[in-house]
């Protein structure tokens, strides 16, 4: 596959009908969870970083089409400015509802959860959004963590589906990103959304199927950032600038 484009397999998800979500299941069975990551560039980069079959050399791709699964709320709170590493959260949360740790409780009542709770009037909760996505021709899903200033984005795209009675997962999604810039100057990469095509009659109940395994697996998963997962954000959009040192 070339690093500069992703094909798209003409079978569409019709292979999944061959593997089955019982044998996904039964190959992940004691194994350790965690989905391989789709990663947004910072600086204003409009291409993805893809994991490829050389798992070093990630492919860059400016698009790619895939089917939602799932997608759900990441917050994460550090009592401690967070600087690297995978250490959990003081407080997190998997469904945007309830924090878990300290201070735990209601999300929406949480100061730590209010804008001007944390550094440059930004929130000390950090708010990100998980997506659970599956490219046509393969079979495992991969995972794409939206950062604060690409949620809007989403929700719109989300809104303009449900206003022509579809879901997310009923339809196939490109993923792009375009180069924003903040009131302060500073550049940053914003996703962006498109309808593709819907699924057909035949793909659907293969990627309802899928989508159900994924969200189970998706509540096993904790809060632990993996390296790089949780960088610096801009304290207006809550995009990534630059990792912390």
């Amino acid at each position: 596959m070339s690093k500069n484009e992703l094909t798209a397999s003409t079978g569409g998800y019709l292979s999944l009908s061959e593997f089955g979500t019982d044998a996904f299941a039964q190959e992940l069975d004691g194994l350790e969870g965690g989905f391989e990551r789709i990663k947004i560039p910072s600086a204003g980069s409009t291409v993805f970083e893809v994991p490829g079959d050389d798992p070093t050399q990630p492919d860059a791709v400016k698009e790619f089409s895939a089917v939602i699964l799932y997608h759900h709320p990441l917050y994460a709170y550090y009592k401690s400015k967070y600087t690297g590493g995978n250490q959990p959260p003081d407080c997190g949360s998997l469904d945007g509802v309830t924090g878990i740790g300290d201070p735990g409780g209601s999300c929406q009542q949480c100061p730590y959860n209010q804008f001007g709770s944390g550094e440059n009037g930004s929130k000390a909760c950090k708010n990100r959004r998980r997506i659970y996505v599956l490219r046509e021709g393969e079979i495992f899903p991969m995972l794409l963590s939206l950062p604060t200033g690409s949620l809007k984005e989403f929700s719109r795209y989300i809104k303009r589906l449900l206003s022509k009675g579809k879901k997310s997962g009923s339809v196939v999604t490109k993923f792009s990103l375009k180069k924003a810039t903040n009131s302060g100057g500073i550049s940053y990469s914003q996703a962006q959304f498109t309808l593709d095509r819907p699924l057909t009659a035949q793909e659907l109940p293969l990627i309802e199927q899928l989508a159900q395994q994924v969200k189970v697996y998706s509540q096993m998963a904790d809060f632990t950032p993996e390296p790089g997962d949780t960088p610096m954000v801009d304290a207006e959009t809550g995009e990534v600038i630059e990792p912390l040192q």
